[in-house]
């Protein structure tokens, strides 16, 4: 495979481009000193007033956006793709139909827009119209945007490449080489440097399916490489996403009868499959969730099972692949529900995450966003080299305990003014102590909440088994007691009828007994006259 340029997650901008910045203050009522002398409050009275994403103050807390314009329809399993400052959401569903719209939301002036795709010949493309879609894929590629897969109203045997120039406002088709995959939705794509991964789905007659194709950007040829290792087993409404410029990481997704939550990893070079041992909190269950990558972060909102919505909104270090909860929401909140977008955005060094659309219950056309505290880093070459030696991911990790409260103590320390002399540095050091006391009892209080959660959701889940198992017993003994009404009917019929046979039996003996007498009398009269047989067809005719 050619050199990658950058990890890219599905459905996000690409991230090679987001630089690391300092940690922001945390916004309190009492004052503290910013930068050039201003207190917090002043800061504070400043970004509320900035326009679009940067009106965010809070850090790692959903906040619904107030965007201006018609809104989109409701809907669900769409895609989106930012493209120089511009979110884009193509199709989607809404109860049971396709939609094939185009909408824009201007995360500047956060307004939304409709766009209409011309039809405009072109020499090296064929141009064309997009098909009303869902479950597709959507990949940022320059200034344009790839749309590959995806269920529609009349399925094609091979899956298509279609690109969409967002300054000519016209789709394409993009000819491809070598065997194309089979047509598919729900699937993943992920940007490997200048490849294209395709992995799972739901094919044709909801096959779910768990090869992989991967498409070179440059030469636009499909490949079928073989693999080694333990693959994830066939499923469709997964997460995917990838690491280092060489490892693609599959999170969760679903079959036709339940959900996972396993992580499964392929190194790209050698093609090998493997299971990382997964640390930190123990993800639930989910398919339709989304996902993006901030550097070696990769955050994961959304999605439900069998049994419910997933409301926290997780965050994996793919270095060392520990799980963390970055906030919660509430069960129905529109980021928390299934098969809504997610893309990254990054504004004035802030790297927000924004969430549009969704079905909990109902479908969603809302917009939120989430300013996040962590800041992307990129591994060195030493780093990488040792994930080259070893086979496996073993980067060194970086403190990941960057929440509110840690930017203000460490921007305290940074910027300590002359007048803040009084401040000892044992103090500092006491209230680092007493900080980290206090994110140990949090993280111990946040395991024990995690065992118990799983715990209720074993009962629960035991639960159900045993409601689905005592609803089978009841079909059953309704099916027998049918049954029994049945051949309680039928019994009654042959009694019935047995009745009439026997008025019938005495009927007749009464008829024969009659003949007799007669038969008798007419031979004791004519007693010269010859013996004619005796019998019903004699008497009858």
């Amino acid at each position: 495979m050619t050199a990658a340029k950058g990890p890219v997650a599905v459905g996000s901008a690409r991230t090679d481009s987001i630089a690391p910045a300092p940690a922001p203050a945390r916004v309190e009522s009492k004052p503290v000193v910013a930068e050039n002398g201003k207190t917090a409050a002043d800061v504070q009275v400043k970004e509320v007033s900035m326009e679009g994403l940067c009106s965010i103050s809070a850090y790692d807390q959903w906040t619904p956006l107030a965007v201006s314009g018609q809104l989109p329809r409701p809907r669900y399993k769409h895609g989106a793709a930012v493209v120089q400052q511009k979110m884009y959401v193509f199709g989607g569903n809404h109860n049971g139909r396709y939609l094939g719209d185009i909408q824009v939301l201007d995360f500047k002036s956060l307004s939304w827009s409709k766009l209409e795709p011309k039809l405009e010949p072109s020499e090296s493309t064929e141009t064309v119209s997009f098909d009303a879609c869902a479950g597709h894929s959507l990949i940022p590629w320059g200034n344009k945007i790839l749309c590959l897969a995806g269920h529609t109203r009349e399925p094609t045997e091979s899956l298509s490449v279609k690109e969409f120039d967002p300054q000519t406002c016209t789709w394409s088709t993009l000819r491809t080489y070598g065997r194309s995959p089979s047509s598919r939705g729900g699937q993943s794509v992920t940007l490997v440097g200048e490849t294209l991964v395709v992995f799972g789905g739901e094919g044709h007659g909801r096959s779910l399916l768990n090869d992989l194709h991967i498409l070179d950007l440059e030469t636009m040829t499909w490949d079928e490489f073989e693999t080694t290792g333990t693959p994830p087993s066939p499923r469709s409404e997964h997460a995917a996403a990838c690491f280092a410029e060489r490892y693609l990481l599959i999170f969760g997704g679903g079959s036709h009868s339940t959900c996972f939550s396993d992580l499964h990893l392929l190194d790209t070079q050698t093609m090998e499959w493997s299971r990382p041992e997964q640390k930190g909190v123990a993800p639930e269950p989910r398919a339709g969730h989304a996902g993006v990558t901030m550097g070696e972060h990769w955050f994961i909102t959304g999605g439900g099972n069998s049994r419910k919505g997933v409301s926290d909104t997780l965050v994996l270090n793919m270095s060392t692949y520990e799980w963390s909860v970055v906030t919660g929401l509430e069960a129905r909140a529109p980021p928390a529900s299934e098969g809504s977008s997610l893309v990254t955005h990054t504004i004035d060094g802030e790297n927000f995450l924004v969430s549009f659309g969704g079905y909990s219950g109902r479908y969603s056309n809302q917009v939120y966003a989430l300013k996040a505290s962590l800041r992307p880093s990129v591994p060195s070459h030493q780093q990488i080299n040792e994930i080259e030696t070893n086979g496996i991911v073993s980067i060194s990790v970086a403190e990941n305990s960057s929440r509110k409260v840690i930017f203000e103590i460490e921007e305290l320390q940074d910027e300590k003014p002359g007048n803040r002399a009084d401040v000892s540095k044992t103090a500092a050091e006491v209230v680092k102590g007493e900080r980290n006391q206090i994110e140990d009892i949090l993280d111990q209080e946040r395991l024990e909440s995690l065992r118990l959660k799983q715990e209720l959701a074993n009962v629960e889940n035991r639960n159900a088994e045993l409601t689905e198992e005592f609803h089978l017993v009841q079909d059953q003994l309704s099916t027998e007691q049918t049954r029994a009404s049945k051949l309680e009917n039928e019994i009654s019929d042959i009694q019935q009828r047995l009745q009439k046979m026997d008025a019938l039996e005495k009927e007749f003996e009464l008829l024969r007994s009659e003949l007799d007498n007669t038969t008798s009398e007419e031979e004791a009269s004519n007693g010269d006259q010859p013996r004619r047989s005796r019998g019903f067809w004699r008497w009858n005719g």
